[in-house]
């Protein structure tokens, strides 16, 4: 990350406001606060997701609406943090980092993610790949 510029906040809010002028963005002190509609396919239906994003901090997302279910009532959601925080990219990779933008890589990974939550519920098997943190 030498001599890679990193995002301020407020180049985050401009950006999200930019690309995806849709959603309600809200800059504060200390975080990016981003909440709008995502539909990953046209046969669809429409997720309600929240994103939090603080500087050096990994972004929060979770779909606020509807609530996130299992397939069985003994199965875990796959690649969910607690509190059904979506697990988009494994941190320890940096794919992820200050260089880039929320709008680039958070928005367009929580609708796949999304696709493949939908696919999960349909066959029972997982087919967005990555690594998951115990």
């Amino acid at each position: 990350m030498i001599g890679l510029k990193k995002y301020s906040l407020g180049e985050q809010y401009v950006a999200l406001k930019r690309f995806y002028p849709q959603f309600d963005v809200r800059l504060g002190k200390s975080q990016v606060l981003c909440t709008g509609k995502i539909k990953p396919t046209a046969r669809s239906i429409d997720y309600t997701f929240k994103l939090r994003h603080k500087i050096g901090m990994r972004p929060r997302v979770n779909i606020i609406d509807p609530i996130l279910k299992r397939n069985f009532k003994d199965e875990k959601i796959p690649h969910v943090y607690p509190m059904n925080e979506l697990c988009l990219y494994y941190p320890k990779y940096q794919e992820f980092n200050d260089t880039k933008l929320l709008s680039d890589y958070i928005i367009p990974w929580t609708s796949l993610w999304l696709y493949h939550y939908e696919n999960w519920h349909i066959t029972g098997d997982w087919e967005g790949g990555g690594k998951h943190p115990n």
